[in-house]
């Protein structure tokens, strides 16, 4: 943690968070808010807890492998998902499950699950129990369709959801099979918008003293993304709506050629066209009708982008960077993911952040998301590593609930936790 804000508070000190999730959506959701300052108590099923733990790769003694060879290999997935949790083991179909549940229920601000639709209350556990014990209590559920859909299939996966939503087809070129978005777009985007729902529910709680259930689908997250263009009017203009790298309605903008790889460049308002047509010393296409205005600009947006291709291939990705920087003309190379991830200003910002195994640290160079927020009066980051299964166990159950240790013994003899 960076020294000059090791002393700071962070925002979402003193709430209390239980994380039922598993995979990616749900624990993406947890992940920002323990980033924030929450105190994640992550619940997973001694007999079979999230299947993140068994993803590969793993990291471990000796560094990064594709098979689990020692207790201590911990997958990449959860050394991810888990920083700043704790981690608790409660299986949830023991009889004594239960009540142990609401106890740490009755310490909580928050439950977050993301169960198929309607489990959550198949098992006891649904918003309307945990309010019973906490009027307070905010109940955050994310689901493939909403907790209040029950299609056939209920089981959402990122490729599904980019699929229904409408999202492959708006990729790739005219004609062409859908195209997949590399990033898990719809399991990332679902829990940034149940973070927001799940904060603004807090602060509402605080004020009337009543919980509630935040209800966000992946399918409706990924979908209200994909309604933010026009996409259905530009049909009726009888416009393509797929045009692979290039964006005919704001033209010049695209991504074009060079000769060691590709540059982006979004110039759609006249002084950076203007800026554009200096670079490439073709001035005179200012008083070309077919360039000079935005809309002229559109129509032809084929001939345009064919010219400003013709113009990058002449040159390197970083020539023509510098030269359309020059000219105050919006750009950026097109880069490797792993050459993105170290960008020094990403890394120092803590937009992206190195990942250390919790006994033998930084045993690789291994960069992953960081928590791009940036406050200027507290701490918002990952300065604590992921936990193995269970071992918060003492701490929640013994110092949050008060049990005695030969209790925990018990629960633990009997299989409850």
């Amino acid at each position: 943690m960076n020294q000059n804000t090791e002393n700071l508070p962070r925002p979402l000190e003193g709430v209390t968070i239980l994380d039922l999730t598993t995979a990616l959506a749900g624990p993406y959701a947890t992940l920002l808010l323990a980033g924030l300052g929450a105190r994640v108590i992550k619940v997973e099923n001694p007999k079979n807890p999230d299947s993140a733990r068994t993803n590969s790769p793993y990291l471990g003694r000796d560094g990064i492998k594709v098979a689990k060879e020692y207790p201590d290999d911990l997958s990449l997935a959860m050394l991810e998902r888990g920083r700043n949790k704790e981690a608790i083991t409660l299986n949830m179909k023991h009889a004594a499950s239960r009540a142990i549940f609401f106890d740490l229920v009755k310490k909580a601000d928050v439950v977050v699950e993301n169960y198929s639709a309607g489990v959550a209350d198949r098992l006891g556990i649904g918003y309307q129990a945990c309010a019973a014990v906490n009027p307070k209590i905010v109940f955050t559920s994310i689901s493939g369709f909403g907790a209040n859909v029950n299609p056939k299939q209920n089981k959402a996966m990122d490729n599904i959801v980019q699929a229904m939503s409408g999202m492959m087809m708006t990729s790739g070129e005219e004609g062409t099979p859908p195209v997949r978005v590399g990033v898990p777009f719809g399991d990332l985007t679902a829990p940034m918008f149940a973070t927001i729902g799940t904060l603004a529910a807090i602060m509402q709680a605080r004020s009337t003293g009543i919980g509630q259930h935040v209800d966000v689908s992946l399918l409706g997250a990924l979908s209200a993304l994909v309604a933010a263009e026009p996409f259905d009017m530009m049909i009726k203009l009888g416009r393509q709506t797929r045009s692979g790298n290039f964006m005919a309605r704001l033209a010049p903008f695209g991504v074009f050629p060079t000769l060691d790889g590709y540059i982006s460049i979004c110039a759609p308002k006249d002084e950076f066209v203007l800026g554009l047509f200096k670079a490439m010393q073709r001035t005179d296409l200012l008083s070309d009708d077919r360039f000079s205005s935005r809309d002229g600009r559109v129509t032809n947006h084929i001939q345009l982008h064919d010219m400003v291709s013709q113009w990058t291939r002449t040159m390197t990705t970083a020539v023509a960077a510098d030269l359309l920087a020059d000219h105050n003309v919006p750009n950026g190379p097109v880069r490797l993911p792993e050459e993105a991830m170290r960008d020094p200003n990403v890394l120092m910002r803590g937009e992206t952040t190195k990942l250390e195994h919790p006994i033998y640290g930084a045993v690789e160079d291994i960069v992953v998301g960081g928590l791009p927020i940036r406050m200027s009066g507290s701490f918002a980051g990952f300065d604590r590593s992921a936990v193995t299964l269970g071992a918060s166990n003492d701490a929640v159950y013994g110092e949050l609930l008060g049990y005695s240790a030969e209790k925990i013994d018990e629960l633990k003899r009997d299989g409850a936790i």
